[in-house]
């Protein structure tokens, strides 16, 4: 009974902790970007550069870039992905949108960084989009009939624009909201954060009601409601979970097994993200207390990337949407590419 209170009182904490420290100078924005960008970001305008016919290098890139801007989880991902490659998409770019979403979306991005730092950061979106063209061109090679068989149905779109000049203001003024509390009030006690915060959140408020019209604004709070109730429950579970498993797991248990940057712990560390489930945002505590018990730089990284990325559910719909032969490809590069980027950045990229 009291090994059950000690674990309860440990998730608890986490998540006062996470609460008290994380959720106005971090999520609020976080989830407000989210729902800017769904509701103001052209989106057919981006798909229209996504299609069969189009420039690999051009398509791979803009697929990698606007896939940042999807939160989703590795299963919740695939209706889109799908909708992408039945409307027209290379199957290329569909995987890709498939891989950088989940594992590297905008809000797990800011997240990483609140909680691991800038250097994390830059290291999960130099390997994401690496892994992205990899994944892009081996699905592209592997099923090149995919490819000529939808070039005679694919009709040119006429060019629109991706976002206009007010709603870009409007975006910036929100990412200078998420962006200045926690790295000009970084060294400063919280209060300061909160300061700036609200200052530059009431310059956001105040250029919304001058410029955006009513149901522009009704839009973008309907969006960002959607993105909190979609993740917040889930963030706030993983939280508390992760408090639990950081007092249940032996640091003995983490050194051995994931401690250092070898290709083993690497690998293991892979499996261990391909295989379980994380909601978009939940792997960074996680890696955090793994990383506090003893996990390597390399490791950790690849962690944070296939945690969020795949997951068992996340084979069987792929199998089931795309046929197993996909599945199997694509999975078995993501843990080989996982695999290798946490030996890369554990042992020549990260600071010892």
């Amino acid at each position: 009974m009291s090994l059950l209170k000690e674990l309860l009182l440990a998730g608890i904490i986490a998540l006062k902790d996470y609460v008290a420290t994380h959720v106005l100078t971090c999520l609020v924005p976080a989830f407000l970007l989210a729902g800017g960008m769904v509701a103001f970001i052209n989106q057919e305008a981006i798909l229209n550069s996504l299609g069969r016919k189009a420039s690999k290098i051009k398509s791979f890139s803009l697929a990698s870039i606007a896939s940042f801007f999807v939160a989703a989880c590795s299963c919740t991902v695939i209706p889109v992905s799908a909708g992408l490659y039945f409307s027209g998409a290379a199957i290329g770019v569909s995987f890709i949108v498939l891989w950088v979403a989940p594992s590297a979306n905008i809000l797990s991005l800011i997240y990483t960084g609140h909680i691991l730092g800038l250097e994390m950061v830059l290291a999960r979106v130099v390997s994401s989009i690496t892994m992205a063209f990899v994944v892009g061109w081996v699905m592209t090679v592997a099923f090149p009939q995919q490819e000529a068989a939808a070039e005679e149905i694919e009709e040119p779109q006429k060019e629109s624009r991706i976002l206009t000049k007010k709603h870009l203001i409007f975006l910036l003024l929100i990412v200078l909201s998420l962006l200045l509390p926690n790295y000009i009030g970084q060294t400063g006690p919280y209060s300061l954060k909160l300061i700036i915060w609200a200052l530059v959140t009431a310059v956001m408020v105040l250029f919304a009601l001058r410029s955006l019209t009513k149901e522009e604004i009704k839009s973008w709070l309907r969006e960002s409601w959607w993105f909190v109730k979609m993740i917040f429950p889930l963030l706030l579970g993983g939280v508390f979970l992760v408090g639990v498993i950081g007092k249940l797991l032996p640091d003995a248990w983490i050194r051995t097994w994931l401690g250092g940057n070898g290709l083993i712990p690497s690998f293991l560390a892979t499996l261990i993200g391909a295989i379980s489930y994380f909601a978009t945002m939940t792997e960074a505590p996680f890696v955090d207390t793994l990383m506090k018990l003893g996990m390597g730089k390399g490791p950790a990284l690849a962690l944070l990337l296939t945690g969020p990325g795949l997951s068992l559910p996340n084979w069987i719909a792929i199998a089931r949407v795309f046929g197993v032969k996909k599945s199997v490809i694509y999975v078995v590069t993501i843990v080989i590419l996982g695999t290798f980027v946490g030996w890369l950045f554990g042992n020549f990229i990260f600071k010892t």
